[in-house]
């Protein structure tokens, strides 16, 4: 029971943090765009948890890029309160967005955790495919920015494709969602040490 608190425990935190987040945003049409991605994804991770049950690390890890996109759809995520961070390393343009994109990153371990447990692959060739499937979700979402923005136009457009001004944005959140993925899958293979480098399928979807 206690392993599956935690899960519980992260899941009523998003949903708790969704409500605050759709009360009086400051773009109801940015607000949609940003969450649907952001439910869709909850709504497949509490749909699959009876099928395949990642371990409470990767949960933290995904929940994470959740909580930020969720306070950026309410904000806006050039718009989010984030000076303090701003200020540490010395940046006049709100950053906020470039952690989010970093946090997306994440999700290669959850990518890497599955194919390992289901015996798929390797721990070395799982975490390769965690990279590719970041970086193919990265430059396949900065498409549907631009497609978003182009079609939708205005201050919502703008608002959504947050580059603030810099024309360089698409590049740089790539990047960010790349470095956030190999970060993860350092972490992957650091828990992983001492065990095989392949490893027998699970006949059960419990994780550790």
């Amino acid at each position: 029971m206690k392993r599956h608190l935690w899960p519980a425990l992260l899941a009523a935190f998003f949903i708790a943090l969704s409500i605050w987040s759709a009360i009086e945003p400051a773009s109801r049409e940015v607000w949609v765009a940003e969450v649907i991605p952001v439910f869709g994804v909850f709504l497949l991770l509490v749909a699959t948890y009876p099928l395949f049950r990642f371990s409470n690390t990767a949960y933290t890890l995904m929940s994470l890029w959740l909580i930020l996109h969720t306070i950026g759809a309410h904000y806006t995520f050039a718009n989010v309160p984030f000076d303090w961070f701003n200020r540490l390393i010395g940046s006049e343009r709100n950053q906020f967005d470039r952690v989010a994109h970093y946090i997306i990153g994440f999700y290669a371990f959850a990518m890497a955790e599955f194919l390992y447990r289901k015996g798929h692959a390797g721990k070395y060739l799982a975490s390769l495919f965690g990279l590719f499937f970041i970086m193919s979700v990265a430059a396949s979402y900065e498409i549907i920015e631009w497609l978003y923005a182009d079609i939708e136009g205005g201050e919502a457009g703008i608002e959504f494709l947050g580059s603030q001004g810099d024309i360089w944005d698409a590049q740089k959140d790539m990047l960010a969602d790349t470095l956030g993925a190999v970060t993860s899958l350092l972490l992957f293979l650091w828990m992983q040490r001492g065990k095989p480098a392949h490893r027998v399928p699970e006949a059960s979807g419990n994780g550790g």
